[in-house]
This record gives structure tokens, C-alpha cells and sequence, in this order.
């Protein structure tokens, strides 16, 4: 029952054949019953948005930011934000209305017409004992808007959604490369999965280069500071041959794809994010192998797959496995060059001692490389032709749900007609045993 029909069909009836005044101070009861405002209404709804502003302020000679969270409201729409996991990098917090900060979280609850929050971060950060994987020097930066920005929590009327934008104050004579627009000052940052927009992805700021490139719809940019031996137009010419061929896989476009890279002290190694990714400058774009540190990146970039506790393998490698696959789809190396990778990846597999854990080692990769080229074998046969691994992968993309051992097989014997064989529970070593009837093949 709702609110007006409380209040009684035969009273209502009775008011409205007493005229239109009567009718209308039926409406106003109703409205006050609903406890909605009294100038809400389908034809005149009032705004459910609010604008967040994060402004960033770059202090390079102390590897630091000052961070600016702003917002403006009507009315109190959003209601708290917080931040469960505080990091040892994050200091000198400080904001309008009630702020609360205790066992590694923040909570903030600002005022009726929006407020701010301040915060500092120390940027560069090491990653074992192998570099940094967020760096912010007197002449460079580069690390991830996650870094500087913890995700947050928020409490908000119902309905409401954030206006979000971004701004960087920089040192003199500095720029700045992020996933979003270089033309939209202030960045407006969205994010259509959310109601609370924030920040994502890489960001390079300092002295820095910048190659730009639109291939088969998506807008490419590679950064890189000055004076490091970061290969942007060979990066480009890779891409020029691949991305033409992933995008045909993804059933949403890719709209960006923003690659950062460093030499020293960067962590060695590649990093992806939202439409973002990191690559060290001295990577190979194509190891001797065949595989491709870049491609690796970017095809997890591009694919976002998460995957369920344990199956890591199934997100690390389908990125390795595509890696190879559009590398030898665009032409970039050939059909006998893609078998030889494929049989060096067998080889270094009989390292792996099992598919399932916390995270996917080299030799696990290279063992679920192989299980994903039987897969593709396996459905393409079974299926007398008609489908392949790129049907059940464009599955996983729709779905965008945590992809683990069980969802994958339930896809794949959705697309054969019939349990896998390759995906037989006693051909995953180290995986947890499933129930009987999932089991059976």
C-alpha cells in the first residue's frame, strides 16, 4: 500500500467531487504523508546531484601532494564518506563538519551545504626490494590516482549521484598525462558503475613526453619523462597492429588507453589499472619467447577480469594467452612463431606445481596459457566450428562478475552443449574439488 492510498479510497473520492480546491489539499496531505517536499514531483523532480572536486597540489622536492576533496551541495545529499583503509602514506587530515580518524579509518561527515576535506600523501612508495611503483621526484612523478586518493565508502540520499572533477596544480614548466581527457579542465572523472565518482588509474606528471595516436576508435597516449629510453613510437606500432584485432573481443568500447613508462627507480616490471596501465622502460615489447610484457598489460587493462579467491590463473591467463593471440592475429609475429611460444609456455609450465592459489606465478601463467589453448581447441572442435574461446571470454566481459573455476566451466559447457573435458577438475592441480555433479565430464 502506498502512502495516498492510505489515506483512503472513499475519503478521496469524496474529496475530489467536492472540486478542484478540495482535490488540491488532498495532494498536499498525500505529499506530506510521503515526507517528500512539496516542490518534487514527476514534472518538476528536484536534483539528486552534488559536485566532488578533487584538487591535487604537486610538492615535488618533498614527494609529497596535498589533496582537496570539495563539496558542493543544495542540500544534504551525501551524508558521510569513509575511508576504511587508511595507509601509512596518508597524514595532516583535516575537514569542515565532524571528522573522526581511529584504527586505520576516517570518517567524515560535512556540513548540510558541503564542505572540505584535506589530506597529504607521501608519494613514492617501494615494491620490494625491485623500485618503486609510485615515484614523485624534483623532475618526474608516477603513480596511480589510487594511490593518492583511497577508495571510499559513502552514505547519500537515495538516488543521489556525484558530479566529479579533477584538477592538478603543478610546479612551473610541469604537465600531466592521466586516462581522461587532456582537452576538459577540470577533468571530469565518471564512472557509470558508481553513484560516487573517483579518480582511477595511472597519472604522469613532470618534464614528460607525449606520443597520441586514435586506433580502431580508442585514443592512445604513451608518457614518459624526458631523457629515459621510453619507446613510445614502437609502442604505437605495436598497438597499431593489435588493438585493431582486441577490439573485435570486447562487447563495450574502449574508448582510451593511457600507457605510462620509466626507466629507474621504477619497479621493473608492468602494472595495469582502469584504461591505464605502467610498463619499465627497459621491458621488451615482444620477449624472446614471443610473449609481450605490453600486450600482457594492456589486454588486462582492456578485459578488467576479476577473478574469485584462489583463481588468479584464470585472469593472468587469459591476459598471456590473448597476449599471444593478438600479437599473431595483427601480424606481428607469425603463425610458426606463435607455435613455438605456445610450446616454450608447455615447457616452462611443468614448473608449476599447481593452477589454484593467492596469486599466479610465471610458471602457473604458462600452465593456464595452456589449458585456455586446449579450451579454444576443445570448444572449436566441439562445436563443429561454430565457436571458440573468444565466445566464452566475451561471457566472462558481459557478466562482470568474479570469474572462478566453477563459473568457468558452467560457460564453457553452456557454449559446447556438454562438460568440458580440459576443465575435468583432475586436470586443475591444486584446485579445490567441486561437487560431484560439477565434476562429472
Amino acid at each position: 500500500m502506498n502512502c495516498i492510498s492510505g489515506l483512503g479510497t472513499r475519503s478521496l473520492s469524496a474529496a475530489l467531487a467536492g472540486g478542484r480546491r478540495w482535490a488540491l489539499v488532498v495532494a498536499l496531505i498525500a505529499v506530506a504523508a510521503c515526507d517528500v517536499e512539496s516542490s518534487e514531483s514527476a514534472v518538476n523532480p528536484i536534483a539528486r546531484d552534488y559536485d566532488a572536486h578533487y584538487s591535487v597540489k604537486v610538492i615535488a622536492e618533498q614527494s609529497a601532494v596535498d589533496v582537496v576533496l570539495e563539496i558542493r551541495q543544495s542540500r544534504r545529499l551525501l551524508r558521510e564518506l569513509t575511508f576504511t583503509f587508511l595507509p601509512d602514506t596518508l597524514s595532516n587530515y583535516s575537514g569542515d563538519g565532524e571528522l573522526q580518524v581511529s584504527h586505520g579509518t576516517l570518517r567524515w561527515l560535512p556540513p548540510a551545504k558541503g564542505g572540505k576535506l584535506r589530506w597529504r600523501v607521501h608519494v613514492a612508495h617501494r615494491r620490494g626490494n625491485n623500485g618503486y611503483d609510485a615515484w614523485l621526484g624534483t623532475a618526474w612523478g608516477i603513480f596511480r590516482a589510487e594511490d593518492i586518493i583511497p577508495r571510499a565508502k559513502t552514505r547519500a540520499l537515495k538516488g543521489s549521484t556525484s558530479n566529479t572533477t579533477l584538477s592538478l596544480d603543478l610546479p612551473p614548466g610541469w604537465s600531466s598525462v592521466t586516462e581522461y581527457s587532456s582537452i576538459s579542465d577540470p577533468i571530469r572523472v565518471v564512472r557509470p558503475d558508481r553513484r560516487f565518482d573517483e579518480p582511477t588509474g595511472w597519472i604522469a606528471v613532470g618534464d614528460i613526453g607525449v606520443r597520441r595516436e586514435k586506433i580502431a576508435g580508442v585514443r592512445v597516449a604513451i608518457a614518459g619523462p624526458q631523457g629515459h629510453a621510453v619507446r613510445r613510437m614502437d609502442m604505437l606500432a605495436l598497438l597499431n597492429w593489435t588493438i585493431p584485432e582486441l577490439v573485435t573481443l570486447l562487447p563495450r568500447p574502449l574508448p582510451r588507453l593511457t600507457i605510462v613508462s620509466a626507466g629507474e627507480p621504477m619497479w621493473r616490471g608492468g602494472l595495469s589499472a582502469p584504461a591505464s596501465l605502467y610498463l619499465h622502460a627497459d621491458r621488451p615489447l615482444i620477449s624472446e619467447n614471443g610473449t609481450s610484457p605490453l600486450m600482457h598489460e594492456v589486454v588486462h587493462t582492456a578485459l578488467s577480469i576479476r577473478s574469485e579467491d584462489g583463481a588468479d590463473w584464470i585472469a593472468e591467463g587469459l591476459a598471456e594467452y590473448y597476449g599471444l593471440e593478438l600479437l599473431e592475429r595483427g601480424g606481428a609475429i607469425s603463425t610458426r612463431r606463435y607455435g613455438i611460444a605456445i610450446a616454450e609456455q608447455a615447457e616452462w609450465a611443468n614448473q608449476a606445481k599447481s593452477l589454484c592459489g593467492a596469486s599466479s606465478t610465471g610458471a602457473t601463467t604458462a600452465l593456464a596459457v595452456g589449458v585456455f589453448d586446449a579450451l579454444n581447441r576443445e570448444i572449436h572442435d566441439k562445436t563443429g566450428g561454430a565457436s571458440d574461446l573468444d565466445e566464452l571470454l566475451r561471457q566472462v566481459l558481459v557478466s562482470r562478475d568474479p570469474i572462478g573455476v566453477t563459473s568457468l566451466r558452467a560457460l564453457a559447457a553452456d557454449i559446447i552443449g556438454a562438460p568440458s573435458d580440459v576443465l575435468h577438475i583432475d586436470k586443475l592441480p591444486g584446485c579445490p574439488k567441486l561437487s560431484s555433479g560439477n565434476q562429472s565430464s
